[in-house]
């Protein structure tokens, strides 16, 4: 018998996640191939971010929440140039959703168990709902809500939910750091890796 050793961040056809020092993923994550995470982000269990078949790229600050799935397309004869996913700072990705192939600027909030397609565009200091589905190359302009399936403006978000955004985003930093502290990690990659007994 032998150890086989795994782990949840790891490279895919020559490319390896590049994940600041500063940001956090949780054991139970996983972190694959041509992705970059920044300052002060977060990566909670289940959620998987798949670097596989084209860039991902997320700001500081932004959580990505238990079991989110983050995803792109390839470039292909249908998809000419693939879609890539990016993410800005201060971003809220709730549990269960799923992104693939979209651009959610700074400081918005995506609901539990939304779906945001290729092409797509979220602008700044806006609110995608629970369950919301955002279709193929749909633009949600600059603080607005979106809700239903499929999704459609429901109304102006007020100065306050704009604050309430940027308080989410802060709350996941400190929860990450109290994580980091309570699994001793020093950094986003110190302990990813464990041991599993592989039969042969």
């Amino acid at each position: 018998m032998g150890i086989e050793v795994l782990t949840n961040i790891r490279d895919f056809h020559g490319f390896a996640p590049i994940v600041s020092p500063l940001a956090y993923v949780d054991p139970a994550a996983q972190v694959i191939g041509n992705v970059s995470l920044g300052d002060e982000s977060s990566v909670w269990p289940c959620a998987v971010i798949r670097g596989d078949a084209h860039a991902i790229r997320i700001g500081a600050r932004s959580n990505m929440q238990d079991g989110a799935q983050l995803h792109v397309t390839h470039d292909a004869q249908y998809t000419l140039g693939g879609f890539a996913l990016t993410i800005g700072d201060d971003v809220t990705i709730g549990h269960g959703a799923a992104l693939h192939g979209c651009t959610v600027q700074g400081a918005c909030l995506i609901g539990m168990n939304a779906t945001i397609l290729d092409g797509a565009l979220v602008k700044r200091h806006s609110v995608v709902g629970a369950g919301a589905v955002i279709t193929h190359g749909k633009i949600v302009g600059e603080g607005e809500l979106w809700f239903g399936n499929p999704a459609r403006c429901v109304r102006m978000l007020t100065n306050e939910e704009i604050q309430q955004i940027l308080y989410a985003a802060r709350r996941y930093v400190k929860l990450a750091g109290q994580y980091r502290t309570a699994q001793q990690l020093p950094v986003a990659g110190a302990a990813p890796e464990f041991g599993r007994v592989a039969s042969g």
